[in-house]
């Protein structure tokens, strides 16, 4: 699971109660501790461990900066110092979650000692002068379920929006000649994203695969008893050592260039000079959470390591196509690869053999465990880009091979539109989770439009909005 640190920023307004504020502080902290969240906590600052006054803003922002804090968690504790609370979002720059415990019952005498409703009114309002997206979580108690659902749903988020603002890509030569669809803008995705790519030639693959296999026989071995215990292997021992001296070497590769994602030319250079697919390599790095994609495909390498983030290492996620309609179910279709999904992912044990379209070996062949699945998709042209977003359940359908997952929609002629007039292609990314809730609420935080391929929008909504979740009396 990766490390998500909040900067833990609690705020009041001193028309309401300082010792109630303080009270409602020490409750979200522990609160906090209890969930095994970790935060930076701000009592150094001021004896209140509270933000209010506009000369502690820095002095925070400070801290905050210094610890590397990933998110924002700004708790409104009586009323809140709306502007305060504005500034510091401003200057960190990091995803906001704003929140605030609810209100108890007034006083006897009409008094109250909190009015915490209001505050976040105000805040949410100078958040948007001060052009600072936010994520809200519904004013609610500490013990409500929606506390801790939306509070793990914002680390997801901000470590999916962490992931994006530092992506690089190793990519193994260039696109495959017949895939203008796989081309992207690389001065484009640098300019806007700061997504960088380390392009490397075929040769120097080849050439550390070789090296490998001199300098790394003992991590080439452990990859090999590996694939014998997990794989049914239909190969030759010496395919099955380049296929593992393969995916050690783009492991060294991918550490040597500081990447966490491989976009490969899978097809066919790779193939005249080692007589192998590099699908079963693929599936051992994805396996291991390094997403290795197939024909170069740079929007799909970056699409999934945004649902990797967002899945917050539950589940490994999967590089599919989508290929043809269900013989049988008229909403169903079938994703599918030559074979370089995760063994986690199969629902039976992988034949490590041959492809369905090439003539030589190392896919894998299995079909994927049914429930249901996000599917995603980053891309753009004509400098606009968007994550088509969705979900979908497994299903029952012919054998194929490769590795595939029958899957039915809401509407599949909806989603053929959709993927046709684009600006989507023919590939995207799946995984075992509802993850789409968490990728909707990050782009606000990375510019890209969120695009649902089913009308689900207010369904998302009202789940971020905690409307599913009964509250505790």
């Amino acid at each position: 699971m990766p490390t998500i640190k909040l900067g833990y920023a609690p705020t009041r307004r001193s028309i309401f109660s300082a010792p109630d504020a303080i009270k409602y502080r020490n409750l979200t902290r522990d609160r906090l501790l209890e969930l095994g969240i970790e935060f930076v906590d701000i009592t150094d600052i001021n004896e209140e461990g509270l933000l209010y006054d506009d000369h502690d803003m820095q002095r925070i922002a400070q801290k905050f900066k210094a610890e590397g804090v990933d998110g924002l968690f700004l708790p409104h504790c009586n009323f809140g110092t709306e502007y305060v609370v504005a500034r510091l979002a401003k200057e960190m720059g990091v995803p906001v979650l704003l929140w605030g415990p609810l209100d108890e019952r007034p006083e006897p005498d009409g008094v109250r000692l909190r009015d915490t409703q209001c505050g976040l009114f105000a805040t949410g309002k100078v958040l948007r002068r001060f052009q600072v997206p936010f994520t809200y979580m519904t004013n609610c108690r500490l013990s409500d379920p929606v506390f801790e659902r939306g509070l793990r749903d914002f680390l997801a988020v901000c470590n999916v929006v962490k992931t994006f603002k530092s992506i690089r890509i190793l990519q193994i030569s260039t696109r495959p000649f017949d895939f203008l669809t796989t081309m992207c803008n690389e001065g484009e995705l640098l300019e806007k994203y700061n997504v960088q790519l380390a392009p490397i030639p075929m040769p120097e693959l080849i050439q550390t695969i070789r090296d490998c296999q001199k300098t790394d026989r003992q991590e080439i071995q452990k990859v090999i008893q590996y694939v014998k215990e997990s794989m049914i292997i239909q190969v030759t021992d010496e395919q099955l050592e380049v296929i593992a001296a393969l995916k050690v070497a783009m492991t060294k590769l991918a550490s040597h260039y500081g990447c966490q994602a491989v976009a490969i030319q899978c097809w066919n250079a790779l193939q005249s000079e080692l007589g192998i697919m590099p699908c079963a390599a693929n599936a051992l790095m994805n396996d291991e959470g390094i997403p290795v994609v197939c024909e170069t495909d740079i929007h799909g390498a970056i699409t999934a390591l945004l649902v990797e983030a967002a899945g917050m290492g539950k589940n490994r996620s999967f590089f599919a196509d989508w290929t043809i309609r269900h013989p049988d179910i008229p909403n169903g279709e079938l994703l599918q690869h030559c074979g370089p999904w995760p063994v986690s992912v199969a629902k039976e044990k992988p034949i490590l053999g041959y492809p369905l379209a090439f003539d030589h070996p190392g896919s894998l062949t299995a079909e994927a465990k049914s429930g249901k699945v996000t599917l995603c998709r980053f891309d753009g042209d004509n400098g606009h880009y968007s994550l088509l977003l969705g979900t979908a359940e497994g299903t029952d359908g012919p054998k194929c091979m490769g590795t595939y997952l029958w899957i039915e929609v809401e509407n599949i002629k909806r989603l053929e539109h959709k993927i046709v007039t684009g600006p989507y292609i023919h590939h995207c990314v799946g995984i075992h989770q509802n993850i789409v809730p968490v990728l909707y609420e990050a782009c606000k935080y990375i510019n890209v439009e969120p695009d649902f391929y089913d009308p689900i929008e207010e369904d998302v909504k009202a789940y971020l909005r905690g409307e599913d979740v009964p509250s505790m009396q």
